[in-house]
């Protein structure tokens, strides 16, 4: 790819990850209005949410199986309108069968689109020859923090959810419809470099690394044992994620002894610090390694859990949930980047099974910590989330893989700068 194509296509592609953020925030912050404006009871109300992750994973294997007759791009170009669609349904519709249409086509339709979205990012990672995949997450995490902002206008002006929702997807849904026409899929000389590369990887390693390296040369089908590693890795890290979205509210107010206006602030802190993580986290793994950078993310997580579980106070719980954005926030996208890597022939089917763990995660977190501080107590339950976030220092070393490090001394040479 030129020059050029590889700068568009990362623009461009930064704009989707942008767009889906805002896109999911103004989804979740506004279950609340969505709930009163269906009469959904708290009965129902946990099975519409779980529908949505359910059929993400859903539309992540349907996904598979499409790229393999058609590029990502094709794929991610006509989901994203879609997302936007359903989200649009889900505050225009007036009856429960309604709601349930819109959110079927979000859930099918986001597991497209987070799939495609993160196989174009990796494939570009391996075009530029260095780590540029926490950018791209880092802009989904601009785009959550405008989102939220924007669904905290809606609220604190009392506007209807079509009325929210309308300028926004009037605004990004053409917005994304323009910027797909720069999306860089990888070309079939880059397909022939990566097993290239994975080949002269086996002359390099020995064992297991060997095998691994085979394995990703011979194109043949992802072996799920080799995988494993990465998936629990990304299950666990969705785990943290969920805790801290749903429970760090609670948690300050019912155990911590906070007022209702500081219980909102710990999320906030969460999310500005994912974004500042993201956004100068490629850095850390060009300078550092991959294998370092998520070594520190996951002592940081876990420390910060162990904060969270220990704290006397309020504002020591925020500083808890603070190291929590800041540890977490590496680690869903460089186990992305780690599954191109060790797959570089079939990084497109890599990514879309490993992205079904983020939904699992997803499913998991919430219903595990408060059915523990129900059974045992809130304290006991961030523990929990801590061992799990803890775990990825096991499986450290599938980050480190020798097929196309990059970071720390592994970037490959490039014959272009392409910024």
């Amino acid at each position: 790819m030129t020059d050029a194509r590889l700068r568009h296509g990362r623009l461009s592609l930064a704009l989707s990850f942008f767009v889906q953020g805002v896109t999911f925030a103004l989804l979740v912050t506004r279950i609340p209005a969505i709930q009163d404006r269906y009469g959904i009871s708290n009965a129902l109300l946990p099975v519409f949410l779980a529908a949505v992750p359910v059929l993400a994973g859903v539309g992540s294997v349907v996904t598979e199986k499409l790229v393999a007759r058609v590029r990502p791009g094709v794929v991610l170009r006509w989901a994203q309108p879609v997302v936007l669609l359903a989200l649009l349904g889900a505050g225009a519709g007036g009856e429960v069968w309604q709601l349930g249409i819109a959110l079927a086509a979000f859930g099918l339709s986001v597991g497209a689109l987070d799939a495609s979205m993160n196989m174009l990012g990796v494939s570009l990672q391996r075009a530029y020859g260095r780590s540029i995949m926490l950018g791209f997450h880092a802009a989904y995490s601009l785009g959550g923090i405008a989102g939220a902002s924007l669904a905290w206008v809606g609220a604190h002006w009392d506007l209807s959810l079509l009325v929210s929702y309308l300028p926004v997807v009037a605004l990004l849904l053409p917005a994304a419809l323009i910027g797909s026409r720069w999306y860089a899929d990888a070309d079939t000389d880059a397909d022939t470099d990566a097993k290239a590369d994975a080949a002269a990887a086996i002359n390099r390693t020995d064992g297991k690394d060997a095998e691994k390296a085979a394995g990703a040369a011979s194109g043949q089908p992802v072996a799920f044992r080799l995988l494993l590693p990465l998936c629990l890795v990304m299950a666990f890290a969705y785990i943290g994620d969920s805790t801290v979205s749903n429970w760090s509210a609670k948690y300050l107010q019912d155990v911590l002894g906070s007022s209702e206006e500081l219980a909102t602030v710990p999320y906030n802190a969460y999310m500005v610090t994912t974004l500042l993580g993201r956004a100068v986290g490629d850095l850390g793994v060009r300078r550092f390694g991959p294998v370092a950078v998520v070594r520190c993310g996951s002592l940081l997580a876990g420390a910060g859990f162990a904060v969270v579980a220990l704290a006397s106070g309020a504002w020591l719980g925020i500083l808890g949930f603070t190291m929590l954005g800041l540890g977490l926030c590496v680690i869903v996208p460089q186990t992305f980047a780690a599954a191109g890597r060790l797959f570089p022939a079939a990084s497109d089917i890599a990514v879309a099974r490993l992205n079904i763990f983020n939904y699992v995660g997803f499913l998991i977190g919430s219903p595990l910590v408060g059915a523990l501080g129900d059974l045992w107590s809130y304290r006991g339950a961030m523990l929990v989330p801590m061992v799990m976030v803890l775990v990825t220092l096991v499986y450290a070393h599938s980050f480190g893989t020798d097929v196309d490090r990059y970071g720390g001394g592994h970037e490959r040479p490039r014959t272009v700068d392409v910024g």
